[in-house]
């Protein structure tokens, strides 16, 4: 390992992750001169590298250890109860991976959010945060290229009929969808940054954004922030984790220790030095890293509201499925479209979208079950149903084109709840988080606005309606995590202000899910990128003076920084304008 003390940065700026902090980092740091790192722990991916379906399993699941570097990352957290996080599991969280971040995985689905996020006792008294986020999300979604899905398929059909039967059809409505639709399969110039951007692929409608678009119509990050960045001289190393960041020991800016994903421990391990560092590894990646580096008195100074406010955005993954027998002498065939093309709102926090993948991407049909309601004796009334009903339960048990006969129901909520995630040492003297309830009402283990609607559409398409495997257990699933690392006003309230600096340690900055403080009731990508978008407008250009207030000062609102190489000519849709 290489010693650095006393020498000068390597980089004015590291990334901790390229997801949609990271990315959007990358771009608007470059372009205001500053020299850039990306450091990132999955691998590149060329369209053509992603999984053909979720069972190319090197490719599409994250498990380095047994050689997988995909894209999904399932995370089992388990309860802070017992000694060293041990105890029954509470939570399972599905997250990205691979230079990208969570763009490669997701629905390309971005809401703004519910109104109670803007409300949140958390932050609502820093600033308007409506006033102010508003002008970010409209570049931020000029940025991804979101449109609103055209089309309607059978599973929209259903899931409006469901909206009916509920009393709220008023509210059902097509998604906005980070995807260029183009004419199916016909690649043609750059149409987003004025011909400085790649070529992109119409969409094929074959639902499977969520193994990663193969065909380059999905507007993932490397399609608009980290390839602009990149063209600026942002370097962007792959299979790079980051185990350690800490103030340099003489001089300014922070040591990063980095070993290659996956490789032998002890070995490939570098050292690199940065004027400041941005964490963007996603919600539980950041806080993994913050929590250890306080642990190990790596960032002592760190606020005691870290794992504070982590949050699931309140969600449950349900679904549908159509008996395989019956599907097939019908023809039911639900991938058609893209991830996600519409939704409604059961109440006034409550969100339901029906989400598919393309054929055969079936791995994912091994996490559904029978539907169960919360309540007394959960696992017994469980087991209880599929014994009564083993024709119609044990069927389940196979995901022959599962894709092709489910449709999933995404429920969201903004409501005001939350989880603690705590540092805990194994008995092997490994770092792990575990869980506790956190403030608010309690994290939901079930939604019944959500297990009506699925009940209902069941009935719609002549299916069974179905849950998360782990329901019965009480240990919701999310694809959302978020917070951990909220803002606050003072450093007993959050963990970064509001310009997304970390209290107690100048120079650090988090830019990522973890920094957003309260339940969106939808899906939360959007809200990241536009997060990460007013804040680094407020940095200076490099070797300028900073006119925000000094770190620890009360919240004042300045002027976003124009800066002196945008990458996106003015008249082009994904032009910088405010």
């Amino acid at each position: 390992m290489v010693d650095v003390a006393g020498l000068a940065p390597d980089y004015d700026v590291a990334v901790v992750g390229s997801g949609f902090g990271g990315s959007v980092a990358a771009l608007r740091l470059a372009e205001k001169g500053y020299s850039v790192v990306v450091l990132e722990a999955g691998r590149r991916f060329a369209d053509h590298e992603l999984p053909e379906t979720s069972w190319r399993l090197r490719r599409f699941l994250w498990a380095p250890a047994l050689g997988c570097y995909g894209i999904q990352r399932i995370t089992l957290l388990r309860s802070a109860g017992r000694r060293a996080g041990n105890g029954p599991a509470k939570l399972l969280a599905l997250s990205g991976a691979g230079v990208g971040g969570g763009s490669l995985v997701y629905a390309n689905t971005l809401y703004e959010p519910l109104p109670a996020f803007y409300d949140d006792p958390q932050w609502r008294d820093i600033t308007d945060w409506r006033a102010e986020l508003a002008p970010h999300y409209d570049q931020a979604k000029r940025m991804l290229g979101v449109t609103t899905y055209p089309r309607q398929t059978e599973a929209d059909r259903a899931m409006r009929a469901v909206a009916d039967g509920m009393g709220v059809g008023h509210t059902f409505h097509a998604t906005p969808v980070g995807v260029f639709l183009g004419r199916p399969g016909e690649r043609v110039p750059d149409p987003y940054f004025g011909g400085v951007g790649p070529e992109r692929t119409g969409c094929l409608h074959c639902g499977g954004c969520m193994t990663g678009c193969r065909y380059g119509a999905k507007n993932s990050l490397v399609k608009n922030y980290l390839w602009l960045a990149e063209r600026l001289g942002a370097q962007v190393r792959p299979l790079t984790t980051v185990t350690a960041v800490r103030p340099a020991r003489s001089g300014a800016g922070y040591e990063i220790e980095t070993v290659r994903t996956g490789g032998r421990p002890g070995r490939h391990r570098q050292r690199i030095r940065a004027g400041q560092v941005v964490l963007a590894a996603g919600a539980l990646g950041t806080q993994r890293l913050l929590h250890r580096m306080r642990a190990t008195g790596a960032l002592p100074r760190l606020s005691p509201r870290l794992g504070v406010l982590t949050r699931t955005n309140s969600e449950a993954i349900l679904g549908a499925t159509v008996p395989l027998r019956a599907a097939r002498s019908r023809g039911v065939d639900f991938t058609d479209g893209v991830a996600i093309t519409s939704s409604f709102h059961p109440d006034r926090r409550t969100h339901v979208e029906p989400v598919r993948y393309g054929p055969g991407a079936n791995l994912m049909g091994l996490l559904q079950s029978a539907l169960v309601d919360g309540g007394p004796r959960r696992v017994r009334r469980w087991l209880g149903t599929l014994l009564r009903r083993p024709g119609t339960y044990l069927p389940l048990l196979s995901v022959r084109d599962w894709s092709r006969r489910t449709v999933i129901a995404l429920v969201m909520q903004s409501l005001d709840n939350s989880v603690t995630l705590h540092y805990r040492r194994t008995w092997s003297g490994r770092g792990r988080l575990a869980t506790s309830q956190g403030h608010g009402g309690a994290n939901p283990t079930w939604i019944p606005a959500g297990n009506r609607a699925v009940r209902l559409l069941a009935e719609r398409i002549g299916g069974i309606p179905g849950g998360s495997v782990t329901e019965p257990f009480d240990v919701p699933m999310t694809a959302h995590l978020l917070g951990g690392a909220v803002i606050g006003a003072t450093a007993a309230d959050g963990v970064v202000d509001a310009y997304h600096r970390v209290f107690g340690h100048p120079g650090l900055h988090v830019l990522d899910g973890a920094a957003v403080s309260a339940n969106l009731g939808v899906n939360p990508s959007l809200t990241i990128a536009a997060q990460a978008e007013r804040a680094l407008s407020f940095w200076p250009n490099r070797d300028e003076p900073d006119t925000r207030p000094p770190l620890g000062e009360p919240y004042t609102p300045v002027r976003p920084v124009p800066p002196v190489r945008p990458a996106v000519p003015a008249a082009a849709p994904g032009a910088l304008r405010w």
